[in-house]
């Protein structure tokens, strides 16, 4: 019998970095008590490597039917040789999660879908899977529910369930087997798998509990493996931490293709899909659900549901436009200036940068003459959106100016552009194209950058360019 020789790494669960040894803080991010242990299994010395492709005998997997010596990976091919056409985009059935995958599934893509509980990452894959279940072959694997729990929700959401192929496994190596059978009557190999979730699914062999580092990232491993090898688009559904990050080792978001995390707070009827990493498109693109009885609506006009303000001019509150991927989003931003009772003034932001807007207080002192160190500042970005972009400088400013003197922003006001530290008002990029989407709602006049102005203009849109901070607070 072969012998086996046990090997072990600390692996840390912020970065991912590896070590030999335990140590109590990580050389590569310097966080502490991170690391944990890793159990790289038996290297055999004498046998055969293991795979998950084949029968299995001994506690082992020997590779049978897939391995790593398929012919398509095995030919070293020039770059213009390679044939895309063999590997086409194919639709979700769902328009705002084919924009947020930059135009579809790609064959052989691990995707990993995140977010809080109850944010509705089950329903949006079950209603996907649904509807591709009509010309795709497809399979959904729970590890957290029943199979009937599953039915129940599908009946809840009348949902067509034809085709639509379950399975309850959290073995991963069992899974994989039961995805792809080697006899040619049972063949049944999906073309879409989803797997709820990547926290529950174990290896065989890994002495730690499901949900660890070593069990997440082996099980990625298997997944991954599974879905280069035999063109299987594999969507992984990932818990999140309490601070909203995804859990699990950093090296998981450098496995997978694409991450996405679904946002929404509970209160709140709507969800945003939002890509953090993408191989196959554009990142931080958006899209928008709207919460409903028989689950996750479309919203294709996002503007619209974020401006629900009423037609009275209001002080503190104006609209500015973001560039979210490949399209503007109109947004409203509110603010409150408030004296201060107590020695340290507050700033409070939300889905705002606390830091950005301390800095943006300080240039409109410094080249703006206005003072507000006095006073507590309140900004707040109605619907839940979180505004990551620097083009919401300036309409941050003439808020909170607004909101100071008293003197309200007439309601068709449109204001965007980026301040610097020396007083200026820098270009954003896409400006043309923001301009356009609020003449499209209506918005009859925008303080913009002067570089953002078209020559020829908007039509029905007066155009206000500015260069300095203290023009733009002249005009309020």
């Amino acid at each position: 019998m072969a012998k086996t020789k046990t090997k072990t790494a600390y692996v840390c669960t912020e970065c991912g970095a590896d070590f030999a040894k335990w140590q109590g803080q990580c050389g590569a991010c310097q966080a502490w008590n991170t690391l944990q242990s890793f159990n790289l299994g038996g290297a055999s010395l004498g046998g055969h490597s293991a795979s998950f492709g084949g029968s299995q005998s001994g506690g082992s997997v020997h590779s049978e039917g897939i391995g790593y010596a398929g012919n398509a990976y095995s030919e070293v091919l020039p770059l213009e040789q390679i044939d895309l056409a063999a590997v086409p985009r194919f639709s979700s059935t769902l328009e705002e999660f084919d924009r947020v995958l930059g135009g579809g599934l790609v064959p052989g893509s691990v995707i990993l879908i995140g977010g809080h509980p109850g944010a509705g990452k089950s329903t949006l894959l079950l209603q996907a899977l649904c509807h591709l279940a009509k010309d795709q072959s497809v399979l959904y694997v729970t590890g957290e529910e029943s199979l009937q729990q599953v039915a129940m929700r599908a009946k809840r959401l009348q949902l067509p369930t034809d085709g639509v192929q379950m399975l309850a496994e959290t073995d991963v190596q069992r899974l994989l087997l039961l995805a792809q059978k080697h006899q040619p009557a049972e063949k049944h190999q999906p073309k879409v798998m989803v797997v709820d979730s990547i926290q529950v699914m174990h290896a065989p062999g890994i002495d730690s509990a499901p949900g660890s580092v070593s069990q997440v990232r082996e099980s990625a491993a298997y997944l991954t493996r599974f879905a280069k090898q035999t063109q299987t688009a594999v969507l992984l559904v990932g818990h999140v931490t309490k601070d909203g990050s995804l859990a699990g080792p950093k090296v998981l978001e450098h496995m997978i293709d694409c991450s996405i995390m679904l946002e929404g707070s509970n209160d709140s009827r709507y969800r945003t899909l939002r890509g953090i990493k993408n191989r196959f498109g554009a990142i931080n693109e958006l899209g928008v659900f709207a919460m409903m009885e028989t689950g996750l609506k479309q919203v294709k006009n996002p503007s619209s549901i974020f401006l629900t303000r009423s037609n009275a001019d209001a002080t503190g509150a104006l609209v500015t436009v973001i560039w979210e991927g490949t399209r503007p989003l109109l947004l409203e931003l509110q603010a409150l200036v408030d004296e201060s009772h107590f020695g340290n003034p507050r700033r409070v932001t939300v889905g705002l940068d606390h830091n950005r807007l301390s800095m943006l207080l300080a240039v409109m002192h410094r080249h703006g003459g206005i003072h507000t160190g006095d006073q507590d500042v309140f900004v707040n970005v109605v619907g839940g959106v979180r505004i990551s972009e620097t083009s919401a400088d300036l309409a941050t400013l003439l808020a909170v100016l607004s909101s100071l003197r008293n003197r309200p922003v007439p309601a068709n006001w449109l204001v965007f552009g980026e301040v610097g530290l020396s007083g200026e008002i820098r270009p954003v990029p896409s400006g043309q194209e923001r301009l356009k989407e609020a003449a499209k709602h209506g918005f009859k006049k925008a303080i913009a950058p002067a570089a953002n102005v078209p020559k020829q203009g908007i039509e029905g849109m007066e155009i206000i360019p500015v260069e300095r901070v203290h023009e733009a607070l002249e005009l309020i």
